[in-house]
């Protein structure tokens, strides 16, 4: 049992979330390079650098330049195990996103100094806020003109109804940016421009009234940022690990992730105070880490991580006991024992086979078509975690076969592309014609690409004007459901688990049709039953 919690106390897993382009995963990129777990780092789009980011392993991403996958990548730092959970920032993919966010223990989010706060950072800050997920900020690109650091401290307040306690500060701002004052460690460092893609070396002061201060980055500047640091103890409130935790206080870090400045010092203060695995809780009961007997549940299906094999990887996210290779676990909702012989540990596209796991891991699993995104594996209690819901997309097109030939390789594409989650897959009672809904209309393109180059199989969509899907609780026996049915015929689907949907093509429709049938309720989110 003590090796349990020394191993639960080793754990750190976070998810990394922002805008697109803000620097996410640059940043991924320079925490792997100070766990030492590469060499050198690439930025997502950086002509100087060919190398594409290690967490970017679809060939879509690496041709947009944006990630459309949430990666997984883990590495060892300060006798730590950090687990980080890399996800896309594009809106199309925020469905992916938000069922990261039930993975993880808490999060930073990356702003951009220059655009500050943006509309996407603002959707994933409010799913971290209902489920009190701890954050912290890390505000970027600082060898960039941007907007005044408390400027933007107050905006970080106000837009994401956050409280804010800077742990460093910036010194100069883009072409004047100097270094950064770390306040959580009361130093100074320097930053030294030359060396973009390696890890530099800091020159440290251990006083800010110093006069080689002064020397250092010049008489104005340090009377600026004694200032500036004096302006911060008077307004914002000293840091709280248990108020952090609560998610009622967001530390606040300043850094410059493409030339590995702050990244450090942002690291350092991460390991000391972002939580371990924390307990989550199931249809029955709280679950907590220490417990000797295995749980876990199903946040990510991948398809194809390695095309050439077909494999299909369920990402496991280990919630207590300890995971062993070869060992029998139950899949609660089909009620059946089964047992993994090649369970995966992830660095970005590359896997190694781990014999156990611990709470706080992310394990993946070879699967042949069994599980379900949501689906808990324990050793054999049955219980079900809860609250990972499916949305109602915001796109639909209808979707056609281009190569008759190739039927088959179409629909076993759309059913693993559907598994998923990339989009959601309904069936028209009336005709059994296909009907593809996205949060986005960017993942179409993602959709027709690797239907193309990854099953063999080419399609074409069909404009379907449809405003929400709805999933459907009623009496299906009752006259009222009977005759909604009857006259919504057209608009009647099901989803892939054959649960019935309403295709409501207008907010109007929606609105006459509750009246009209009142024992007729419509759900816009459904939670990926495990019943």
């Amino acid at each position: 049992m003590s090796d349990l919690l020394k191993e639960i106390g080793k754990r750190k897993t976070f998810g990394i979330i922002a805008h697109p382009d803000a620097g996410k995963t640059t940043l991924t990129e320079k925490l792997l390079l100070f766990g030492g777990a590469i060499q050198e780092a690439g930025a997502v789009k950086s002509n100087k650098i060919k190398k594409g980011a290690t967490s970017d392993f679809m060939e879509i991403e690496r041709q947009r330049g944006i990630s459309v996958a949430t990666s997984v990548l883990a590495f060892e730092y300060k006798n730590h195990k950090i687990n980080i959970l890399d996800t896309p920032g594009h809106k199309d993919f925020a469905e992916d996103t938000y069922r990261t966010l039930t993975a993880v223990d808490s999060v930073i989010v990356v702003v951009d100094v220059a655009k500050g706060v943006e509309e996407q950072t603002e959707k994933l800050v409010q799913v971290c806020r209902m489920r009190n997920i701890p954050m912290i900020v890390f505000i970027n690109k600082l060898d960039r003109e941007g907007k005044d650091a408390f400027d933007l401290l107050d905006e970080v307040e106000q837009k994401l109804g956050l409280s804010v306690v800077p742990l460093s500060l910036p010194i100069g701002m883009g072409s004047e940016f100097q270094g950064i004052y770390n306040i959580w460690e009361n130093n100074i460092q320097l930053f030294l421009e030359e060396k973009k893609q390696r890890i530099g070396t800091a020159v440290k002061f251990d006083d800010i009234n110093d006069p080689k201060v002064d020397e250092a980055i010049g008489e104005k500047a340090a009377v600026t940022l004694r200032e500036e640091l004096e302006l911060i103890q008077e307004v914002y409130p000293k840091f709280n690990r248990e108020n952090y935790m609560n998610g009622d206080l967001q530390p606040v870090f300043f850094g410059s992730a493409l030339n590995n400045f702050g990244v450090r010092e942002l690291l350092d203060a991460f390991i000391e105070i972002a939580p371990n695995p924390q307990p989550k809780e199931s249809d029955s009961r709280l679950v907590k880490p220490e417990e000797k007997d295995f749980t876990g549940f199903i946040f990510k299906i991948h398809a194809n991580m390695d095309p050439k094999h077909r494999d299909r990887l369920a990402f496991v996210k280990i919630v207590s006991g300890t995971f062993k290779r070869n060992e029998n676990y139950l899949l609660v909702r089909e009620n059946k024992k089964m047992k993994f012989s090649s369970p995966n540990a992830f660095f970005a596209d590359k896997k190694e086979v781990v014999d156990e796991s611990f709470p706080g891991d992310i394990v993946g699993l070879h699967d042949t078509g069994n599980f379900r995104i949501g689906d808990t594996l324990t050793g054999g209690e049955k219980l079900s975690f809860k609250g990972i819901p499916n949305f109602s997309p915001e796109h639909f097109r209808y979707i056609n076969n281009d190569d008759p030939l190739k039927a088959k390789q179409l629909a076993k594409g759309i059913d693993q592309l559907m598994d998923e989650g990339v989009a959601q897959l309904f069936i028209l009672e009336m005709n059994n014609r296909k009907v593809i809904g996205t949060v986005g209309a960017l993942q179409y393109e993602v959709i027709q690409y690797r239907l193309e180059h990854e099953y063999g199989a080419k399609c074409t969509y069909e404009p379907l004007s449809i405003h929400k899907a709805c999933w459907i609780e009623a009496d299906e026996k009752s006259e009222e459901f009977q005759e909604f049915a009857r006259l919504k015929q057209r608009f009647m689907a099901r989803d892939k688990y054959g649960q019935r949907v309403f295709l409501a093509d207008s907010s109007f429709t929606i609105h006459m049709t509750q009246e009209k049938f009142p024992n007729v309720k419509l759900h816009f989110i459904s939670e990926f039953e495990n019943s």
